[in-house]
């Protein structure tokens, strides 16, 4: 028979890792102490999400709450002193004398009297200095400036202008035009009285802001003058259309 070989023992031993030295005293912590594990984040967060939500209905509660106030405050003003636009009118518009220097450039004279009307009881009106311009279609013919004025309540004020133009250049198409009126001494030349300001309400111990208003007088209609006497308006006490412009940032609301 033939003889069976067994592995050794030391063959056996060989098989796995052997330590050459004991575990040390912090192998020996290590092990005993946990794994970390990061903690999830959800319960943060979501108290973060509940402030912001909640810090933004608080903001826009209080924004709801002053626009309600300003509102209910414009309310009680306005039935308290029924406030009404300001009225404008041209009393007379005499021209003196009236040159195409150029074929497209005038020089003229201009005496503009204005009335304005202040209808309210409680109400006074602050004016800047205001522009005053004639046109004739959409061209400038002559401009000039009116000083500022306090116009009280139930008062009719009397505006005064001596509106003149030296060298103004117009455009080729309303030269033309004026040319021919020039020509026919009978035909009525029709201009525009505009102006232009700012002007402040006061309201006893309230003050508004001040807003920009724009005044236009149209159906004016004035002969040329001769080298007798100037020429006055056809159309005099001509009523004329106030405009509230009210300016948001950049843009204008009228």
């Amino acid at each position: 028979m033939t003889d069976r070989v067994h592995p050794s023992a030391k063959t056996t031993a060989n098989a796995g890792p052997k330590p050459t030295f004991p575990a040390t005293k912090s192998q020996l912590s290590g092990a005993n102490r946990p794994t970390y594990r990061p903690q999830p984040q959800h319960h943060r967060r979501r108290r973060s999400r509940g402030c912001a939500s909640t810090l933004c209905c608080w903001l826009l509660l209080i924004l709801l709450f002053l626009l309600l106030l300003v509102g209910a405050a414009g309310t009680v003003l306005y039935f308290l002193y029924r406030p009404q636009r300001p009225t404008f009118s041209v009393t007379s518009l005499k021209l003196s004398s009236f040159n195409l220097t150029t074929p497209s450039t005038i020089s003229a004279k201009f005496d503009l009297t204005l009335s304005t009307t202040n209808p309210n009881d409680k109400i006074i009106f602050s004016y800047d200095p205001t522009s005053v311009s004639l046109l004739y279609g959409d061209t400038a013919v002559a401009s000039t400036t009116i000083p500022s004025f306090l116009h009280r309540q139930r008062n009719t004020t009397v505006l005064q202008a001596y509106v003149t133009s030296t060298e103004e250049v117009v455009d080729s198409d309303a030269a033309m035009e004026l040319k021919r009126s020039m020509k026919r001494k009978s035909q009525l030349v029709a201009l525009k009285v505009e102006l232009e300001t700012k002007v402040e309400a006061q309201m006893g111990v309230f003050q508004t802001p001040r807003v920009g208003i724009k005044v236009l007088c149209d159906g004016v209609a004035v002969s040329l003058p001769d080298d007798e006497k100037p020429a006055t308006a056809s159309a005099e006490n001509t009523a004329c259309q106030v405009d509230v412009r009210f300016k948001v940032w950049k843009w204008t609301v009228g």
